[in-house]
C-alpha cells in the first residue's frame, strides 16, 4: 500500500526526482530550502527525514547529496533507480591531480581505488575524482571532496561535467547555446569559462554522485 505524503513532502520528492533527472544530482539542503522558499536549510532536513522514515528516500551521512530514491512511493519512479545494484561493492579508481595533457585515468594519476555502493549513485560511476578549489561550492562540491563521474563524450544543460579544456580539467555546470558551450561555476567569486570552437575542448565525464571525504563543522 502506497504511503501518503502531505503537500509538502510530495512537492520535495518532486524536485529531488527532477533534479536527478536533470543533472543526475538530488539537490542540497540549501537548494531545497531556496527552492520551496523556507526559512533556512534546517526545515528542509526535517522533511527529508521525514520522508525518510516514509520509506520515500534514503538520507547518506556524509555525502552532501546523499539523498536516494526509493520505488516504495507511488508515481513516476526514477527512471535510473532499478539498474542499481545493491548486492556488492564496486571497485573504482580515486584519481588525485590530473598531470597537463595527460589522460584522467593515467596510471600515475591514479591514487588508489575505492569500494563504493553503486546505488548511492545515480549512475554507476567509472572513477571518482578529487575536487580542488572552490569554484563549485554553492552546488555542494567543496575542497577535496570525492566526486563520482561517468564517462561520457555528451552532456545535458546544467549537468555538472568533468571537462578537460587545454591542459587543464575542471569540475563545472555545463551549458550549451547553439554552437557556443559555457563552463559555469558555482561560486560568485569564479567568471564562466567560455568555450570556443577553436579551443581544444572534450568532456571527460558527467557527474553522478558526491562522497564528501571531510566532515563539515
Amino acid at each position: 500500500m502506497a504511503v501518503k505524503l502531505t503537500a509538502r513532502q510530495q512537492q520535495i520528492l518532486d524536485l529531488i526526482r527532477s533534479d536527478i533527472a536533470r543533472t543526475g544530482f538530488p539537490p542540497t539542503r540549501a537548494e531545497i530550502a531556496r527552492t520551496l522558499g523556507f526559512k533556512s536549510a534546517n526545515a528542509a532536513e526535517d522533511h527529508l527525514k521525514a520522508l525518510a522514515r516514509k520509506g520515500a528516500i534514503e538520507l547518506t551521512a556524509g555525502a552532501s547529496r546523499g539523498i536516494r530514491l526509493t520505488d516504495t512511493i507511488s508515481g513516476t519512479p526514477y527512471p535510473q533507480s532499478q539498474a542499481l545494484p545493491a548486492l556488492s561493492q564496486l571497485l573504482v579508481p580515486l584519481v588525485g591531480r590530473v598531470a597537463a595533457g595527460n589522460p584522467i585515468l593515467a596510471a600515475e594519476h591514479v591514487e588508489r581505488e575505492i569500494g563504493i555502493e553503486p546505488a548511492l549513485f545515480s549512475q554507476v560511476p567509472d572513477y571518482l575524482l578529487r575536487v580542488h578549489g572552490s569554484s563549485m561550492r554553492d552546488a555542494g562540491i567543496l575542497d577535496g571532496d570525492l566526486l563520482a563521474v561517468r564517462k561520457s563524450p555528451e552532456a545535458r544543460n546544467g549537468q555538472i561535467v568533468v571537462a578537460r579544456l587545454g591542459d587543464d580539467v575542471t569540475v563545472k555546470r555545463f551549458a550549451r547555446h547553439g554552437q557556443r558551450i559555457e563552463l559555469l561555476p558555482e561560486n560568485p567569486d569564479f567568471q564562466p569559462i567560455i568555450v570556443t570552437p577553436e579551443d581544444d575542448f572534450s568532456l571527460e565525464g558527467i557527474a553522478v554522485g558526491l562522497i564528501r571525504s571531510t566532515p563539515l563543522h
